[in-house]
């Protein structure tokens, strides 16, 4: 039967046209993202748990930089505990020679007291970003991966211990105290002085000891003093002290001036006689602390053989330190390289639920195109219809 009131075949038509239509608009989205769930229409639950997963490759490239940045400070500490291992050696050489009766001990003693302060010196050299891991402390703690379970999130975290190869250990006492400030255990005065600026140090000397070491580092140059049994015995062990580094400080030419205040017992007085502002900062060591305190008590001069006996088990601490950050720096890399191929893994799988089959979206596109032609032809036909029943009424 024929209607011209209801075309059956224009409405299939037409609604075979329109699923032709979503179908290639489908594709074509596709083809334009390069992905099958875009959003989340496209695939609610697909694409939620892309998302999350997407969320966590991210945070993966975060541990990536912070992996990186406790190899490189565990390697700078590894670097300088190998660095005093072979100091400490080349000490003990020197220690062994001295063992004859027909040498000349009180060289020798200035040879190793020169290591003795190279080896401070790379000590408090050793830090990558602030941290210094050679001079003990709590462990440090890497960022090393996310772990994702039913109960939630939780980073995970890499442990570093730290060594003590300092040969005398930062006290929090106030040693050093000054106008323009006091700070914490390790750095205890700190002055800026703008040319022609003046500032006041005081030196406590009821927290010192014999072998303590009062450390000033002006511009780029640093300045030690170690505190003498003398000092301690003097009447006024402050004004000794004082005096003591007053002339180390002068005979650095760093163009600092020093006066010592008569009235007030170890207040020395600072005054920048150079063209620029000159940085100033104070660190008291204490010799009765740190890994290798015991290396202030070597003198060869005095005995020899307890010198011998002391360098062995200052190698032994340096050499187990050295590693110790060998095991830490390749765990870091391995936990590295592992995260570099979680990371990939992750974005390879992610890939595989959303990412569009751009071979297949090719021929479904080809072959929706004919389809639309197709079906624009037959919803012609199918609208000529009616106007075929006036060919009935002629």
């Amino acid at each position: 039967m024929s209607s011209i009131l209801t075309n059956s075949s224009a409405m299939v038509a037409l609604q075979t046209l329109k699923g032709i239509n979503s179908g290639l608009s489908q594709v074509q989205s596709e083809i334009s993202t390069g992905k099958t769930v875009s959003s989340a229409k496209d695939n609610a639950a697909i694409w939620a748990i892309s998302k999350t997963m997407e969320s966590d490759v991210d945070s993966f490239q975060g541990i990536t930089d912070s992996l990186s940045l406790g190899q490189s400070t565990v390697a700078v500490a590894r670097q300088a505990a190998e660095t005093v291992t072979d100091l400490l050696t080349s000490m003990k050489t020197k220690i062994v020679s001295a063992q004859g009766e027909n040498v000349d001990r009180e060289k020798i003693q200035a040879d190793i007291a020169a290591l003795k302060d190279q080896i401070s010196s790379v000590v408090g050299a050793a830090q990558f970003n602030g941290l210094n891991l050679v001079q003990g402390g709590d462990s440090m703690n890497v960022l090393s991966s996310l772990d994702r379970s039913g109960a939630g999130v939780k980073s995970s975290q890499i442990s570093v211990a730290r060594a003590d190869l300092q040969t005398g250990g930062y006290t929090a006492a106030a040693a050093f105290t000054g106008s323009d400030g006091v700070g914490t255990a390790g750095d205890v005065f700190s002055a800026a002085m703008d040319a022609g600026g003046t500032s006041s140090m005081n030196i406590d000397a009821s927290v010192l000891a014999e072998g303590d070491s009062l450390n000033l580092t002006i511009g780029n140059k640093r300045i030690s003093y170690t505190v003498t049994a003398a000092d301690l015995a003097s009447t006024d062990a402050s004004s000794v002290v004082a005096n003591g580094l007053k002339k180390a400080i002068e005979g650095a030419n760093v163009g600092i001036s020093v006066d010592y205040d008569s009235a007030n017992a170890g207040t020395l007085v600072l005054q920048n006689d150079n063209a620029d502002a000159v940085t100033v900062s104070g660190q008291y060591q204490n010799a009765g602390a740190g890994g290798l305190s015991a290396m202030s008590g070597i003198d060869v001069t005095s005995d020899p053989t307890g010198a011998l006996a002391a360098i062995d088990g200052l190698i032994k601490t340096a050499t187990d330190a050295a590693a110790s950050f060998g095991s830490s720096e390749n765990r870091l890399s391995m936990q590295a390289d592992f995260v570099s191929k979680l990371t990939d893994a992750m974005q390879t799988g992610i890939g595989s639920m959303v990412d569009a089959d751009m071979e297949e979206a090719s021929a479904r596109l080809q072959a929706l195109q004919v389809q639309q032609q197709l079906g624009v032809q037959s919803l012609s036909i199918a609208n000529q219809s009616p106007q075929n029943i006036l060919s009935l009424f002629k």
